[in-house]
């Protein structure tokens, strides 16, 4: 029984991502009319609930590894099953996210509902690259305490805080920028890019506790709670953005 217990947590990482596609799936567009008879479209404000259950599948995701190995139960069927639940939770989820994105950036453009599904399909290369990305990391054992490319929890993280950024965020420059579908694709193929690649990116898994070990890490965590405080919900790309800068820059640290 023990040695499940961690694979429980995999099954909840799973099953908070089934969810978060489930309302990613059924929200669709409002169209709101104005006292003069213009029209508005706007994404549903439920659509937050995805990024919600990407969000709670992440913290799971991150209890799972800590009980396997607070236990020492890790497994290579744990291993198997954490990335299926991953490629799910970060990889499909997030691409129907940004299929809906995409799919309203062409509406915005040509004042019209339909958009040719020739245009939405590129938002899954992104959970492609994600199931590329776990496929390669399953087979190399040198990614113990750092990361070849980066994990593909933190860029479906980053895809999960659109929606939020979108409704709460108070840039008008930013709402715009995330309903360019020339943005959207470039944030496709850079998240993408960035899985597959083979950058030294640290994990967020301490060897020991010591400060001098541990300074990137330090430095990551000081970053997201200032950014929480002074951006809110445009903080996650920003954590994102020093996350990768922070490994790149101090690489020895990082993945040593």
């Amino acid at each position: 029984m023990k040695r499940h217990i961690s694979n429980l947590f995999t099954l909840l990482n799973l099953f908070f991502g089934c969810i978060a596609i489930v309302f990613a799936l059924q929200n669709g567009i409002d169209i709101i009319y104005s006292k003069e008879g213009e029209q508005f479209i706007k994404l549903k404000e439920n659509i937050c609930l995805a990024s919600l259950f990407i969000a709670i599948a992440a913290v799971v995701d991150f209890l799972d590894g800590f009980v396997a190995r607070m236990l020492n139960i890790c497994s290579e069927m744990g291993k198997q099953l954490d990335s299926l639940a991953d490629l799910v939770s970060f990889g499909v989820a997030p691409s129907i996210l940004l299929y809906q994105f995409l799919r309203m950036g062409f509406i915005k453009d040509s004042d019209g509902i339909e958009a040719p599904i020739l245009y939405l399909i590129p938002a899954f290369i992104f959970s492609c690259a994600g199931a590329f990305r776990l496929a390669r990391f399953n087979l190399d054992t040198s990614q113990a305490f750092g990361f070849k490319g980066v994990p593909i929890p933190a860029a479906g993280l980053v895809v999960a805080s659109l929606p939020l950024i979108y409704w709460y965020g108070s840039s008008d420059f930013i709402y715009n920028l995330i309903l360019n579908k020339w943005f959207l694709y470039i944030l496709i193929i850079l998240l993408s890019c960035l899985m597959v690649s083979k950058l030294p990116i640290m994990a967020m898994k301490f060897k020991d506790y010591t400060i001098k070990n541990n300074v990137p890490k330090i430095i990551l965590v000081v970053i997201a709670i200032l950014s929480a405080i002074l951006l809110k919900w445009l903080a996650v790309p920003v954590i994102f953005i020093a996350y990768i800068i922070l490994s790149l820059v101090l690489k020895n640290k990082t993945t040593s």
